[in-house]
């Protein structure tokens, strides 16, 4: 079956179809701006179930040709002032959305709770807005990331905790960024992006991704500071389902 007519489905449907190769639309992150750091959190084991997510074969960031090149523009706004983004998820396939949520119902499974959700109960993660069974991060053009020195080394030196998402960012571990006030995949009310509470210097740094990104046609998700949503998305209806490919495969 060609891709044009599995899209088509797909349009019509609303939902994910099974997909094995990288659709056209799509690029590798790298391919289009190479200096824009990459830290793929759920290709590895440093996340909030604590293993390798389904779907994720590289870690590699994958986006809509447009959310890429809206991306590079950030990138260079921000390289004016001796910053640079750091990304850790982006298109996210749709198995992988079925596997948090699988993992949510889980209630036994609870040996990240102490790092990621210490304050908000795992049953309550869907209802509270931070998971949900269809993400906009399946459509290919909805990214998470932070910024930090572009001076700084890379990848950075330390490991994620011991210390909360929600604690001092010395106890948190280096996630080599800038201070936000937690960690990336805090499923906290201190990451709201307007959350009280969080230090004058992690506030600012909130806002200062947020106008960089909304001035490039992103928009915010109030519950995650990291969150951001290209407004003109290519595909704001479909759902996909490729697992993510290894640089220069498609």
């Amino acid at each position: 079956m060609r891709w044009p007519t599995v899209l088509a489905a797909v349009l019509i449907s609303g939902t994910a179809s099974a997909q094995t190769a990288m659709p056209s639309g799509f690029v590798h992150l790298a391919e289009v701006n190479a200096s824009i750091r990459q830290d793929i959190r759920y290709a590895g084991s440093r996340n909030f179930v604590g293993r390798p997510i389904a779907g994720y074969r590289a870690a590699e960031c994958v986006l809509t040709r447009e959310a890429a090149q809206a991306l590079d523009r950030v990138q260079k706004s921000l390289a004016a002032r001796g910053l640079t983004l750091v990304v850790w998820d982006c298109y996210r396939p749709a198995s992988a959305v079925a596997d948090f949520m699988a993992w949510s119902r889980d209630l036994s499974d609870q040996r990240q709770r102490a790092i990621f959700y210490p304050a908000v109960e795992k049953r309550t993660l869907t209802s509270d807005g931070y998971l949900s069974a269809r993400s906009t991060h399946s459509r290919g053009s909805t990214v998470d990331l932070g910024i930090a020195p572009a001076s700084g080394g890379w990848p950075p030196s330390g490991s994620l905790g011991p210390g909360a998402c929600t604690a001092p960012a010395a106890q948190r571990g280096n996630e080599g960024t800038l201070d936000f006030g937690t960690a990336y995949d805090c499923f906290d009310p201190l990451s709201h992006g307007a959350a009280r509470g969080v230090a004058r210097e992690a506030q600012a740094n909130r806002r200062m991704l947020a106008l960089a990104m909304a001035a490039q046609g992103f928009r915010a998700y109030a519950k995650e500071w990291w969150h951001f949503q290209l407004r003109n998305e290519p595909f704001p209806t479909q759902t996909f389902d490729f697992p993510i490919p290894p640089r220069g495969m498609r």
